[in-house]
């Protein structure tokens, strides 16, 4: 999970310099977008994978697959084949995210997951804040190549410990995974973020330019859930749907990751325009959304993990949610740090009673056959709302850039916001600077409005929840061989 999630967040630091580097700037946000979009897609598969064949030889291939990603990144030679690779290495992420979940999932009952949430959350707030860091440092003492090469020596050890260490059910069966539907879901997933991107673009003006992405998106969709009613083997068992609280799992796990990585995309902008820190101050400007997280989270596993009861979790996660993305859209030229590190730690406690124990209520409302698939597919509609997040709240906040640049300093050359950090910015003319200042804190507020509609819809999405006694017990076929039996896969 580390692998995975801190990947993303070290690239987004050393972007700038690898677009220097390959050239290609107009397509440096498909870099991440490869990434997000190839996870996404491939999720559901890798999680029916385990649920046929077994847990541990997916979660290896998968190690391997994004190690082979990460070695090709580290050589790209042009931004094509950085693209290209990045793909290649989301399809190996995907397998990380929602096997480790699995396999949590399937050695451990739901209710005995709670004192694992801690460490779970803990180690996606990790990622989430220290990415940044580690991406700058080793970009400006390493080389860029060197934030994916960084990958090769921490996964080697992953595979050493998950062969050697890791014991898990021994499990084959004959049916096929049915890549028609992983191509059909990758397809729609990819038009819906093109159709999000360009709705609040400068040119959408041109319906062409989202009816195109609409129509096929739909019609992909639309294929995919009819495949996935006929077929024998389907990539996202329809009926996991059926159980009330797995639905809205689904909605909600979809809500948290617009919020989240929106919140961790856009509040370093802010930091560094607005309130002048640096690339490495932005980073550490969020531990607070971090710290209170990670406490939140280790809090809410041990209160499941003894009591048995999770819904008030859902509930108070929406509610601080809202609250904090509220606070978070009120912030502007004259918002102090300690007053954006108390919204910030708002926010962060709303996380930290949702990331990880979304995933344990939709555990524990499926059969046990198929946890990965669901597992996979909670991830699946995460990683869908922090790429339709990005790209809707990116829309928003662009399109209020330019709006007040227009309106404070008519005339004046267009900036380009993604490149312009504090020490640029003190370079510009004073009016300039204040005009920037000010578009980038009302862009802000755009952006973090969105975000506070998702944190209200988590809220009254955890309202509808069913309390139900979480699973004491792994099922005896589905306990782990002895230590001395051979591990799963071979």
């Amino acid at each position: 999970m580390l692998l995975s999630q801190l990947d993303n967040m070290i690239v987004g630091t050393a972007m700038p310099t690898v677009a220097g580097d390959l050239g290609g700037v107009r397509h440096q946000t498909w870099v991440v977008t490869a990434y997000t979009l190839a996870t996404a897609a491939v999720t559901p598969v890798w999680g029916k994978l385990g649920d046929l064949h077994g847990r541990k030889g997916a979660f290896l291939g998968a190690t391997a697959v994004f190690l082979t990603g990460s070695a090709l990144c580290g050589l790209a030679q042009d931004m094509g084949q950085l693209i290209a690779f990045r793909a290649l290495q989301g399809i190996g992420a995907g397998g990380l995210m929602a096997g480790a979940v699995a396999i949590v999932g399937e050695l451990v009952p739901p209710r005995e997951q709670g004192r694992y949430q801690g460490l779970l959350a803990a180690t996606m707030g990790a990622a989430m804040i220290g990415g940044p860091l580690v991406g700058g440092t080793i970009t400006d003492h390493l080389g860029w190549r060197w934030a994916f090469c960084i990958n090769l020596p921490i996964g080697a050890l992953a595979l050493v410990l998950t062969t050697s260490v890791l014991r898990l059910p021994h499990r084959r069966s004959p049916a096929r995974i049915d890549y028609l539907s992983a191509v059909l879901l990758m397809a729609g997933i990819t038009a819906i973020v093109l159709l999000t991107t360009r709705a609040g673009a400068p040119y959408a003006g041109n319906p062409g330019t989202l009816v195109a992405p609409a129509a096929g998106g739909a019609l992909c969709l639309a294929a995919f859930a009819v495949r996935q009613s006929r077929t024998a083997v389907p990539v996202v068992p329809l009926h996991i749907f059926r159980s009330r609280n797995y639905a809205l799992m689904s909605v909600i796990a979809f809500l948290t990751g617009f919020v989240l990585f929106g919140a961790v995309l856009f509040l370093p902008l802010y930091q560094q325009a607005v309130q002048g820190a640096s690339a490495t101050g932005s980073g550490l400007l969020l531990l607070p959304m971090l710290v209170s997280m990670t406490a939140v989270g280790a809090f809410a596993g041990r209160v499941v993990t003894g009591s048995g009861r999770y819904r008030i979790f859902p509930v108070a996660g929406g509610g601080l949610l809202l609250a904090g993305t509220v606070l978070l859209s009120q912030m502007d030229t004259t918002t102090s740090r300690p007053q954006s590190a108390l919204c910030m730690t708002v926010l962060g406690a709303g996380l930290g009673c949702l990331v990880q124990i979304v995933t344990l209520i939709a555990q524990n409302s499926v059969d046990r056959n198929d946890i990965g698939a669901a597992s996979a597919a909670v991830t699946l509609f995460r990683m869908l709302g922090s790429s339709i997040g990005v790209a809707l709240m990116g829309a928003l906040f662009n399109s209020r850039v330019l709006d007040a640049m227009a309106e404070r300093a008519p005339g004046r050359p267009a900036l380009d916001h993604a490149r312009l950090d504090a020490a640029s910015l003190s370079a510009l003319q004073a009016p300039v600077r204040e005009a920037y200042r000010h578009a980038t804190a009302a862009g802000t507020h755009a952006a973090f409005l969105a975000a506070a509609g998702a944190g209200a819809a988590v809220l009254v999405a955890g309202l509808f929840i069913k309390e139900t006694a979480l699973r004491q017990t792994v099922s005896p076929s589905d306990r782990p061989t002895p230590a001395a039996a051979p591990p799963d896969g071979g």
